[in-house]
């Protein structure tokens, strides 16, 4: 069960992803892949069965950036690169730099084998920022 943070504020252009700086929880059996500072993870299907089903949590602080404008903002997990629908939680500040906590959870299935590209992405139609943005995987089966 890893648990990947970025804890510092960062400006995420419209569909752009999260940058993850720290791994307080690494994943030690190599199901889970993912470079420092980067928005990107890999899920992999090693498995007996047909897949591997994750569930991934995402936690953390969103705002309208600097000089944006005011109203809903977007933040979602994609899954290779693709936003998934049932994930996206939406705000809306009614000014810039106006933190609200979003969570979004869901279930990743990775096909025996192969592996899925997952990372939170911005929806919204214009810059936003996240802080104390918290990523947590766990291989369910």
């Amino acid at each position: 069960m890893p648990e990947y943070t970025a804890v510092a504020a960062q400006t995420v252009a419209a569909n752009q992803n999260v940058l993850f700086t720290e791994t307080p929880i690494p994943c030690t059996k190599g199901l889970v892949t993912h470079r420092a500072g980067s928005g990107l993870f890999n899920l992999r299907g090693n498995c007996s069965q047909c897949r591997a089903r994750y569930k991934v949590d995402f936690g953390g602080n969103i705002a309208v950036s600097a000089g944006g404008t005011a109203g809903p903002i977007s933040i979602a997990i994609a899954v290779d690169g693709e936003p998934l629908a049932s994930s996206v939680a939406t705000v809306t500040p009614t000014a810039a730099e106006a933190f609200f906590n979003v969570a979004t959870s869901e279930y990743i299935d990775v096909t025996k084998g192969c592996c899925a590209s997952l990372s939170i992405r911005n929806v919204s139609g214009q810059s936003i920022d996240v802080s104390n943005a918290n990523l947590i995987v766990t291989r369910v089966c």
